[in-house]
C-alpha cells in the first residue's frame, strides 16, 4: 500500500483493508532486550493509531504534520493510519489488524492502556509506542511532552496580563495531562501575581467545539477575563475575540482565530521523534523505553501574539531561560485546592511525578 493510507474503522472491523528539536529524555529502560531485525526502507509499513481526525486543527493535527516530516525523510516508507480510534475494544481490534496488514511499527498517538498492550503481548516481533501511555515491555515503549513547563511560562504572561485576576480553564477530561496543564498555568501566574485564582469547566471530550464555546462562555460570565484550556479546537479562542478577552491554546499555533485576543499557545512538534523511532526500527536497533520530549526540544511556546506587551514577553522569557538551563519551578512548597501542602519547602517534582499529577493546587475549582 502505497502511501500514507487511510483505513477506516469500519473497514478494519470488518477485517477488510489492505521548528522545534528533539531532545530526548529516557523516563524507563526496556525490561527486556528484545532486537529486531533490519529492515528495507520499501519494505516498511508503519501504522498509525490517531484518538481524533487529522484534520482537528489541534493535538492529531499535530501528530500528522510529524509524520508528514517523518515521510520526507524516509520516501520510501509505507504508512496507514485510522482516525478516531474509541477507547473501547474496538481499539485493540483496530491495532490488532494493523498487525495483520503487516506492520512492523504501530504508534498510538493517545494512550489507549490496556487495549494496545494486549495487542503488543500477542505480537512480540511488532514494535509498539503509546503516546501518554505508562508502561514499558520488551516491544511496547511510551513518549509524552513535559507541557507543563510551556504552560507555566505562559501563565507567567497570564498573571501579568489579567485585570479580574480570574484565569478561566476549558478541560477535557480529569486526567493526569490535563491536572498538570492546568496546574502549571496557574502556578505560572500566582509566580507573579499571588491573587490569580483559576476555575476549570471540563467538557468531557477533546473536540466539541459547542461544548467548549459553551464553557468558555460561563468562563467569561464568571469574571475570567484570560482563557487557556487543553482542547483541540479554536472555540474558546474566538470567544475570546469576541469578547475582548486573553486566550492561550494548545497544539498549534491558532492566531487567524482569535489575533486580538491570542497570547501564545503549548505548541507540539513530534518530528524528530517520528525520525529517530523509525530510524531505529528500520536499523534493527529500536528498543521499547519512556521517553519525554522536553522543552525547547519537542514542545515550546509559541511566538508571542501581536498584543502582548513586549515587557510581559520578556519577563516571561526570562523563566523559559532559566527552566532552559536546568532551574525547575516546581518547587516546594505548593499547597492542593484544600490548603494542605503537599510538595514540601525544597522538594521538587520532577517530570515523572508531574507526569501523574492528580491533585488541584491552591486557588484551583472545578478541576478534580
Amino acid at each position: 500500500m502505497k502511501g500514507h493510507g487511510l483505513l477506516t474503522r469500519r473497514h478494519l472491523l470488518a477485517g477488510v483493508g489492505a521548528g522545534i528539536g528533539c531532545g530526548l529524555l529516557p523516563a524507563q529502560a526496556a525490561p527486556g532486550q528484545t532486537r529486531f531485525a533490519p529492515l528495507a526502507e520499501e519494505e516498511a509499513l508503519i501504522a498509525f493509531g490517531h484518538v481524533g481526525p487529522i484534520t482537528d486543527g489541534g493535538w492529531t493535527t499535530a501528530h500528522e504534520l510529524g509524520i508528514q516530516k517523518m515521510k520526507r525523510v524516509f520516501p520510501k516508507l509505507r504508512t496507514i493510519y485510522v482516525e478516531t480510534v474509541p477507547y473501547s475494544a474496538d481499539a485493540t481490534r483496530i491495532f490488532r489488524q494493523f498487525v495483520a496488514e503487516g506492520a512492523q511499527m504501530v504508534i498510538a498517538t493517545s494512550n489507549y492502556g490496556d487495549f494496545i498492550k494486549d495487542v503488543a503481548d500477542r505480537a512480540p516481533d511488532v514494535a509498539f509506542l503509546e503516546c501518554d501511555g505508562t508502561r514499558v515491555t520488551d516491544n511496547l515503549g511510551w513518549y509524552y511532552i513535559t507541557h507543563w513547563y510551556a504552560s507555566y511560562i505562559i501563565g507567567v504572561a497570564a498573571g501579568l496580563m489579567t485585570k479580574t485576576n480570574r484565569l478561566g480553564y476549558v478541560g477535557t477530561f480529569p486526567v493526569p495531562s490535563v491536572i498538570a496543564s492546568a496546574n502549571a498555568t496557574l502556578l505560572g501566574a500566582q509566580s507573579v501575581n499571588p491573587a490569580c485564582t483559576m476555575n476549570v469547566i471540563s467538557i468531557n471530550s477533546w473536540f466539541d467545539p459547542q461544548a467548549a464555546t459553551q464553557a468558555a462562555s460561563a468562563l467569561a460570565d464568571s469574571g475570567c477575563d484570560f482563557l487557556c484550556g487543553i482542547t483541540d479546537d479554536p472555540a474558546y479562542l474566538r470567544v475570546a475575540q469576541a469578547r475582548g478577552l486573553k486566550a492561550a491554546m494548545w497544539n498549534l499555533d491558532m492566531r487567524r482565530f482569535g489575533p486580538d485576543s491570542y497570547v501564545s499557545s503549548v505548541v507540539l512538534d513530534f518530528s524528530h521523534f517520528y525520525i529517530e523511532q523509525v530510524r531505529a526500527r528500520l536499523t534493527g536497533q529500536w528498543k521499547a523505553a519512556g521517553t519525554f520530549l522536553t522543552l525547547g526540544h519537542g514542545v515550546d511556546r509559541d511566538v508571542w501574539g501581536a498584543t502582548v506587551p513586549p515587557e510581559i514577553a520578556a519577563r516571561a522569557d526570562a523563566v523559559r531561560d532559566r527552566i532552559l538551563a536546568g532551574e525547575t519551578p516546581f518547587r516546594g512548597p505548593i499547597r492542593d485546592a484544600s490548603g494542605r501542602i503537599r510538595v514540601a519547602a525544597g522538594e521538587i517534582m520532577d517530570d515523572q511525578a508531574i507526569y501523574q499529577w492528580d491533585w488541584a493546587v491552591q486557588g484551583m475549582t472545578g478541576l478534580v
